[in-house]
């Protein structure tokens, strides 16, 4: 009975044997597989690793060529904005010189309509430098020179300026005491507009649309009392006035001699800086 028992054991064990022989070789090269993979996966991220760190240097010199780049446009972009400005101050001058021989010459912008029937003449209005608002008028030039539309204002007198200068005759002089009128309107106009601006102080009491009259309320900077300036502009052909006048209660201003002489400087010197004068004088707030 133990025979059997011995022989199977023995059986049992070769079996045990041969399977581990045959285990064998599959199990080293299964090792040296995989020692070839990590091997070939070692070489794959020590590339990576190098690749990375050259991808990373590119980019820091890519970034401090932008960064100088930056800085020259940057450089390039103020000088072109200065070379800009200058050359349009320049080009503002000289536009500027010319307009101004062209109004001092007495020309006129003359543009051709219907066909040659008639023309368009534009009337540029200045004042101490500045040119402000340009006026427009449509001339028929047969069978006789009339107007037949404009954008000037209501109260230009036009019939009586063309009767007095006979714009049939004498088309130029009609258009020079026509624009003479439109510049003191203008003058005075802006005036008006600077007193606002630069002189808070001073209350615009009373104006009319032709700035031909101005009541303005002065402070006097010693006894802070209120005067009444009346200007009055009765030549239509000027800027300044022809009379100014100051009321004021218990105080008879044209007597003294400080306030005969700022009468004279309202007379001469265009209103706001007349004013400012007078503010200089320290004779009103």
């Amino acid at each position: 009975m133990e025979a059997p028992k011995g022989v199977l054991s023995h059986l049992c064990t070769l079996e045990v044997r041969a399977r581990s022989r045959n285990a064998q070789p599959t199990q080293r090269s299964r090792v040296k597989e995989l020692r070839a993979r990590v091997e070939a996966l070692t070489a794959r991220r020590d590339l990576l690793r190098a690749d990375l760190r050259t991808f990373k240097d590119v980019e820091k010199r890519r970034r401090r060529l932008d960064d100088v780049r930056a800085d020259e446009d940057e450089v390039d972009s103020e000088d072109a904005e200065k070379s800009q400005l200058l050359q349009l101050m320049a080009r503002q001058t000289q536009l500027t010189a010319l307009l101004h021989a062209h109004q001092v010459i007495g020309g006129y912008d003359v543009v051709s309509t219907r066909q040659g029937k008639g023309v368009c003449v534009t009337l540029a209005t200045a004042f101490e430098g500045t040119y402000l608002d340009s006026f427009k008028l449509e001339m028929d030039l047969r069978p006789t020179l009339r107007i037949s539309r404009h954008n000037l204002p209501p109260f230009i007198p036009l019939i009586q300026l063309g009767e007095h200068s006979d714009s049939q005759a004498d088309p130029r002089g009609f258009l020079d005491a026509l624009s003479t009128r439109l510049n003191a309107f203008a003058g005075r106009k802006q005036q008006l507009k600077l007193v606002k601006e630069l002189h808070k102080s001073v209350q615009v009491m009373e104006s009319n649309l032709l700035c031909s009259i101005l009541v303005l309320m002065l402070t006097l900077s010693t006894k802070k009392s209120a005067v009444l300036c009346t200007v009055d502009y009765l030549d239509q052909q000027r800027c300044l006035p022809t009379s100014v006048r100051f009321h004021s209660q218990g105080e008879d201003l044209p007597d003294c001699p400080e306030w005969k002489n700022n009468c004279s400087l309202l007379m001469e010197t265009p209103l706001h800086r007349a004013l400012t004068a007078m503010k200089d004088m320290g004779h009103i707030v």
